[in-house]
Order: C-alpha cells, then structure tokens, then sequence
C-alpha cells in the first residue's frame, strides 16, 4: 500500500508539473479602431460567458486638487445613461444575469463585466452606452458622495483601512502617487456632478483606453460588433501623465505616528522605495519575497505569529506601478507588543541580507510562486483583466510564456544579487497607527517621529 500511494505520489506531481510547463497565455487578436481605441479578443470556449475588461487613464493620479474625484466618476458612470435611469440600466442588467461593475484606483479607472454568450450584442450595448452615454445624474451624485463622506468616516475606526493612504503619503511625498483614490472628507464634500462630467470629459478618451473581451464568441463577428459599438468614440487630446515625474527617495528613517486615542493595538507598515511594474527582475523579486513575507510559511509569519505569539500574521509585498513602487512589511499587535513586533521584523529583514537563502529554501518558494501561478489565469475574466493590464503596463505574453523559466532560471547567487540590490536595509520609512500616548517615546527608537491624529483630514504628503 505505501509502495502504491509513493507511485501516486509520484505521479501527481509529475503531472502538476507537466502541467506548469504547458501553461501558455491563450491566442488572442489586438488591434486598434481608427479612434485610438486597443481591442483585444480571445476566444475560450469551455463554458458560454463572455468576460470584458476595460481600462481608462482615469485614476487618482488625475485628481489634481480635487482628492476623490476618479472614484465618484467612475460610480457615477453607472448612475445611467442618456436614455436609460440608474433604476432601469440596474434592473436590466439584473434581468439579464449580468455582472457590470466600474472603479477607479491610483493610476487608471475601469469597468468589468460577464454575461452570457446569449446577451452578448445587449449587455455590450449597454456598457457602450454607460462608457460613452452617462446621464451624470445630480440626485444619485449627491447619493454617492454621502456614502463615499460615511465611508470615509467609518474607515477612521478601522487602521487597516487607512494606513495604505499614509504609507503612500510618505512613501511618493510630493508626487501624485501619494493621491489617495478614496479622497478626504473635505474634498469630496466639495465635489459636484459638474466635477464628474469634467473630470470624464477629460480623462475617458479611446485613444488612452483599451477594452479586452474574452470567453465563448467568433471574433469575426465580435470585431465587427465592438467596432460598430465603439467606432464613434471621439478620441481627444490626453493631459499629461503626471505620474511620470520623479519620485524622491527618502534620504533617511523617519516614523509616521498615527495616533487613535482608543487603540488597543498598533498597526504597522515598515516600507520603502519598490519597482515599477516594467523592472526586468520582477519574477525573481517575487520569488525572494514569497520567502520573506509573501506566504503563511514566510520567514515574517514564523517569527511574528508561529514562534512569538506577537500577531495573527505578517506578510510583505512589492506595490508595483508604471512609473514606481513601493515595498512594505505589515502586520498588527497589542499595544504592549509594538516594540518587540517592530525588532522582530526588522530582525528577519536584516536575516534576509546576512544570511541569504540556501538552495532548499529557494527550491521551495520557486515550487510555491510556480503552483500559484496559473490559477490566477483559469478564468474568462481573469485572463480579459490581464490583457488590459498588458496594454496598461506595456508588458505582452512573454510574461506568461516565460514565467516559469525565469521562476526556475533564479540561482542562489543570484537571489543574492536581487535581494542586495531590491531588498531594503536603511532609511526605513515606519507608519504606526495606534494609541500615541503608549507608544509614542518608543516610536523614536526607529527615526524622528511626525505625529498626527487619526480623526484629522490626511494631508498629501509627510
């Protein structure tokens, strides 16, 4: 029986890597309408849904002096069209099983869909009318600016929620980067619907966008649909891309103390200056990072959860964007804890430079980063989400097709190489959100301490 489960054994995992070899992105078709607009098609036929994505410079990057307004614009897209109410585009979409969603994050905006092979030409129609036809309705702005006002309020009670806004108001201090999508109290209560229309007016042009459909159609016959839906796009001039601008590094450590009164624990970033999403090396920096703080085995969630006790877990991460990044180690304590939590870190970090990996350590994060890697490409949306992202961040199949080869290309030199060269080691940048009155002296142990208060509005850049 052992004999018989070993050769089981055997063959499973020989399958699964059978399996990871033959993972290639799918064919696909890019091509461009004469407005500018970049089409991808890729036809997956295993189940009768289609999937769309579509991608608009339309982020936070954009907001100027208007902190929140990508994020109104791209819900208010669906607040109706011209010739539909919001009530009647919602509930047609229900009738027809659809899923139809839009959003806007630091550097561009969006819309995802999936519907039924079916209703393909309806529900296409309908996200042609919601991205070239909104209504911009003042009543539902003002529905959607009292939400986005309460939301903001709530998320002050929750520092997971917010620490992100000031890790990136330290880290890009000075460049847009540092806008934070959700905005501020102050300056989405000042918003209006005229805001909106200008903002889209501006920003949602086809020569700056792409739109990818993928899943159960004949691309013949869905060329000719997007080109008839989409052809009439006035393509415009696009504003500068302001993200483009240098980044400054921090010169040195320096703590950011977020205080709330009536915190019982400290949560905490620990970052600096990351990679863009284009850096040649990014397979490998995940690689290294899978074994930092990138899964629940990770040398930061032993040390900070399975042999201290000091949290329920710690994990790091590489924010990558066009032009810039940012690394961060994160995690959460009791306040008691906070000094010891913040050591315990510093001191796998540092473990990570003068101790390196070893060949066993590499071979397995190497095994884990390949097994993750294809799930996150099975789907119909999954794989029209990637191609946007492709035109976005200017990267094509070689990515996918590749992947596994520069997985397993990675020695133990040269991990060495990325981690001395991507991994940090100084001029840490720390963000603490808890209760400053218990913590506060300590803080200074790591840089000079700004402090300010969780219920203030949060300025742009520290």
């Amino acid at each position: 029986m052992k004999k018989l489960l070993f050769c089981i054994t055997l063959l499973a995992c020989f399958i699964a890597q059978s399996q990871q070899a033959a993972f290639k992105l799918p064919p696909y078709q890019k091509f461009q309408l004469p407005n500018g607009l970049t089409v991808y098609l890729m036809e997956q036929k295993e189940v009768p849904l289609v999937s769309v994505s579509a991608i608009f410079p339309a982020g936070a990057i954009y907001d100027a002096q208007k902190s929140g307004l990508a994020s109104l614009t791209a819900s208010a897209l669906m607040h109706g069209t011209r010739t539909m109410s919001k009530q009647v585009l919602d509930s047609t979409i229900d009738y027809l099983g659809a899923e139809v969603n839009t959003y806007a994050g630091k550097e561009s905006a969006g819309l995802s869909a999936r519907f039924a092979r079916k209703d393909a030409a309806t529900v296409l129609g309908l996200i042609r009318d919601i991205v070239l036809s909104p209504r911009f309705d003042t009543a539902e702005f003002r529905k959607e600016q009292q939400r986005t006002l309460v939301q903001l309020e709530q998320a002050k009670e929750s520092p997971r929620q917010v620490i992100g806004n000031y890790f990136d108001q330290v880290m890009f201090a000075g460049h847009v980067y540092a806008n934070p999508a959700s905005g501020n109290k102050a300056s989405v209560a000042a918003l209006s619907a005229k805001d909106v229309a200008a903002f889209y007016k501006a920003q949602y042009l086809p020569n700056g966008s792409a739109i990818a459909v993928a899943g159960d159609f004949d691309s013949r016959e869905m060329k000719k649909l997007l080109a008839d839906l989409f052809g009439k796009w006035t393509k415009g001039n696009l504003p500068a891309n302001l993200a483009n601008q240098p980044i400054n590094a921090p010169a040195s450590a320096k703590v950011l103390l977020v205080n709330k009164d009536d915190a019982r624990e400290t949560t905490f970033y620990i970052g600096a200056p990351g990679v863009s999403r284009s850096n040649p090396d990014l397979v490998a920096i995940d690689v290294i990072n899978t074994i930092l703080g990138g899964r629940f085995t990770s040398w930061l969630n032993d040390e900070l959860r399975v042999n201290s006790g000091l949290t329920y877990g710690a994990n790091s991460g590489f924010s990558s964007l066009k032009n810039g990044g940012s690394f961060r180690i994160s995690t959460f304590t009791a306040t008691k804890n906070t000094a010891a939590a913040i050591d315990k870190a510093l001191e796998v970090m540092q473990r990570l430079h003068t101790q390196g990996v070893d060949e066993n350590t590499l071979a397995s994060a190497k095994n884990y980063v390949k097994g993750q890697f294809p799930p996150r490409y099975e789907t119909s949306g999954q794989l029209a989400g990637l191609l946007t992202q492709m035109y976005w961040y200017g990267f094509d199949e070689s990515y996918i097709n590749n992947f596994q080869k520069q997985v397993d290309g990675l020695t133990t030199a040269r991990a060495k190489e990325i981690i001395q060269r991507y991994f940090p080691k100084d001029k840490l940048q720390f963000v603490l959100v808890g209760k400053a009155s218990e913590i506060r002296e300590l803080a200074k142990k790591w840089g000079p301490v700004t402090e300010v208060n969780i219920k203030e509005e949060q300025a742009k850049s520290f």
